[in-house]
């Protein structure tokens, strides 16, 4: 990640916008002076005790790893699928109704059936989170696929482009907006299930973590582990995806 002028600049804005939302939150907790709603100060000295201890990055670790997981097979799974149905007329007409079916099913609907009918697993947690996620990539991608230029599928065929060639050269950065859409709203939603997931079904994870802090009403340690998560996935965010959103988006600039 290069900071340059603008780079700094955001990062800049960034710390300043999440530093007046903990001064907002320090001084409503002061104020409210209730055991549900515990001080700025108070919840980071509660993450380092789990940091010190080890169960954080244990917990984390073993979240993020389902998450990743989820993710991979839901963004594969639904590009390739929503590339096909926008490709292919008949084919989109066959499966139109299975995924907004399977769009509209809420998730612990999925999650539960998963592990009533793969067992109590890792894989059932994992595949059950990214059948959530997978119909809603599909219907983005195969939107993305109906709008590629056809001008330049002539051009491709008339400069006898592979198939290959064709993908990574015309249609892969056309789609590049839709696949950029599908993973941030691909993060958002699969952490949320993970938890959920591991909140039903599993003996470890961030998910099983805050709902032993929900038995024991311990508001500090909840939003410990939230904040823990929420920060990995702004640093996700801002290291990973953006900058190669602007690394794929870089043709768009030189046009």
């Amino acid at each position: 990640m290069s900071f340059d002028g603008p780079a700094r600049a955001r990062l800049l804005g960034r710390i300043v916008s999440l530093g007046l939302l903990a001064a907002l939150w320090q001084i409503a907790a002061l104020l409210a002076h209730s055991r549900t709603l515990p001080t700025v100060t108070a919840v980071l000295a509660r993450l380092d005790e789990e940091i010190a201890s080890g169960a954080l990055p244990h917990h984390l670790g073993i979240t993020l790893f389902r998450v990743a997981c989820a993710f991979a097979l839901s963004l594969l799974g639904g590009a390739a699928l929503g590339i096909a149905l926008g490709s292919w007329r008949r084919l989109d007409l066959l499966f139109d109704g299975w995924l907004i079916a399977f769009v509209n099913l809420p998730a612990l609907v999925i999650i539960v059936l998963a592990y009533i009918w793969l067992g109590m697993t890792e894989w059932a947690a994992i595949v059950a989170v990214a059948l959530n996620k997978l119909p809603s990539t599909a219907i983005l991608l195969r939107e993305g696929t109906r709008a590629l230029d056809p001008q330049l599928a002539l051009m491709a065929r008339a400069f006898r482009f592979g198939r290959w060639k064709s993908f990574r050269h015309v249609m892969l950065p056309q789609l590049t907006p839709y696949l950029l859409g599908a993973s941030r709203s691909g993060l958002a939603l699969i952490w949320k299930v993970v938890l959920v997931a591991e909140i039903l079904g599993r003996s470890d994870g961030v998910g099983f973590q805050i709902e032993v802090c929900f038995q024991l009403f311990d508001v500090a340690g909840i939003l410990a582990y939230t904040i823990a998560f929420a920060l990995v996935v702004l640093g996700l965010e801002w290291i990973l995806l953006q900058p190669f959103e602007r690394h794929m988006n870089r043709w768009r600039l030189a046009s």
